[in-house]
C-alpha cells in the first residue's frame, strides 16, 4: 500500500491541529486595559456555556500580540487583547511563524485619563502641557533646549505649583502608544517643537516622544493597580489610567480635564474628549473549530447582551462601538483582516 506524499507545511499544520485539540479551554493574553473586560466576559461565558472558563492573562498589548504570533497549536494563545491596533511588524512576525490569518475584532472604545490623589488640587491640562512637562527637549526662544521645568506652574502659570511627577504606562503597553501619539506628539506639534525637530534632521520627529530621564516621568510596566499604588504613595503624582479603571476608583482619584473636556462615556461617545481609543482583540483563525468554545466565546464577547450599550461591559465603563453589528457579522463569517490602511 502506498501513501500520498504530504508537504512539510501540510504535515506541520496537521500536527499542530492535533496538538491544539488536546487543550479544551480558550487562552487569551495581552492588554491590561482590555483585561477587566475580557475577564468579565470569560466569567459570564463559563457560567452560561458548557465550555471551560477561558483563561485571560495580562502582560501588555505588544507582548500579547507577540505571543499570538509565536505559531499555531496548543502551546500558543488563541486571542491577543490589545488597546492599540496591531502593527505591520506584528503581522510580519505572525506570517513568519505560520499564523497567516488573523481576525481583528474591535469591541468598543475607552479613554485615557489623567488622575491624581482625590484631595489634591484640580488640574485642567492640554496636550501641550504634558509635552512641556515630560519631553526631554522643549521650545524656548525659538530653539530646542533641555527641559528643566520642575513645577506644573513652570509649564503654565495657572497650573498648580506642584512638583511634576507622572506615572505613565511602560513602552510594552498599548496605552503608551496612544499616550505618545495623542498627548505627547500632539503637544509637540502644538508648541512648534515638531517643526524644530524636523529642521534639525529628525525627519519623523521622533524626538517629540523622547521623555525626560531625570525622575519626573516614571514608566509603569505593571497594570493600573500599580499606577494607583504609586499615586497613593506619592501625593504629588499624576497617573495615566484607562477611563474604566478611573470610574471604578473615583473614591481615590480626581480626574483632570483635557482641552476643557471632562472624560466620560458621553464625551468619548460624542468624540469631544480628545484622548480616546478603540479596543481590540485579535483571534488566530487557525484555532477556530480546533480549540473548543473559541468561536462561541468570540461571538459571545461581541454580542449585544455583552458589548452593547446596556451590557455588563458598558456598566464597567466601556463605550459601546456604534458599528458593533458589522463586527458581529465579521465574526460570524470568520473574516480575517485585510492589509493595514
Amino acid at each position: 500500500m502506498t501513501f500520498p506524499k504530504l508537504s512539510v507545511s501540510v504535515l506541520a499544520i496537521a500536527a499542530m491541529a492535533t496538538a491544539a485539540q488536546a487543550r479544551d479551554n480558550v487562552h487569551a493574553a495581552g492588554s491590561s486595559t482590555v483585561l477587566p473586560y475580557a475577564t468579565i466576559v470569560a466569567e459570564v461565558f463559563g457560567e452560561n456555556y458548557s465550555f471551560p472558563t477561558p483563561v485571560v492573562e495580562s502582560g501588555g498589548s505588544g507582548a500579547g500580540r507577540k505571543k499570538l504570533c509565536e505559531g499555531v497549536g496548543e502551546n500558543t494563545i488563541d486571542i491577543a487583547n490589545s488597546s492599540s491596533r496591531i502593527k505591520q511588524s506584528d503581522i510580519d512576525l505572525c506570517a513568519a511563524n505560520g499564523v497567516t490569518e488573523i481576525m481583528e475584532v474591535r469591541f468598543g472604545y475607552d479613554g485615557i485619563v489623567f488622575a491624581s490623589e482625590i484631595t489634591g488640587p484640580a488640574f485642567a491640562f492640554t496636550p501641550a502641557d504634558w509635552f512641556n512637562a515630560l519631553s526631554a527637549k522643549v521650545v524656548k526662544d525659538g530653539a530646542l533646549v533641555d527641559n528643566t521645568n520642575k513645577l506644573w506652574s513652570d509649564v503654565r502659570a495657572d497650573l498648580p505649583a506642584q512638583d511634576i511627577l507622572a506615572f505613565v504606562p511602560g513602552t510594552k503597553h498599548g496605552t503608551r502608544e496612544v499616550f505618545d501619539e495623542k498627548v505627547i506628539h500632539a503637544g509637540c506639534k502644538a508648541t512648534g517643537a515638531e517643526e524644530l525637530f524636523k529642521a534639525a534632521g529628525d525627519e519623523k520627529a521622533k524626538g517629540c516622544t523622547a521623555l525626560r530621564t531625570d525622575g519626573v516621568s516614571v514608566d509603569i510596566d505593571g497594570d493600573y493597580t500599580e499606577t494607583l499604588a504609586r499615586v497613593d504613595a506619592n501625593k504629588n503624582g499624576i497617573g495615566v489610567f484607562g477611563l474604566s479603571f478611573y470610574q471604578n476608583n473615583t473614591n481615590k482619584l480626581s480626574v483632570a480635564t483635557i482641552d476643557g473636556i471632562v472624560p466620560s462615556v458621553e464625551s468619548i461617545s460624542s468624540g469631544d474628549y480628545p484622548v480616546s481609543r478603540p479596543l481590540y482583540f485579535y483571534v488566530k483563525k487557525a484555532h477556530l473549530g480546533v480549540i473548543p468554545g473559541l468561536k462561541e466565546f468570540v461571538e459571545f464577547f461581541v454580542s449585544d447582551d455583552i458589548a452593547g450599550p446596556d451590557g455588563p461591559l458598558a456598566e464597567y465603563g466601556l463605550v459601546s462601538d456604534p458599528e458593533l453589528a458589522a463586527t458581529q457579522e465579521m465574526v460570524a463569517s470568520e473574516t480575517p483582516m485585510g492589509a493595514l490602511n
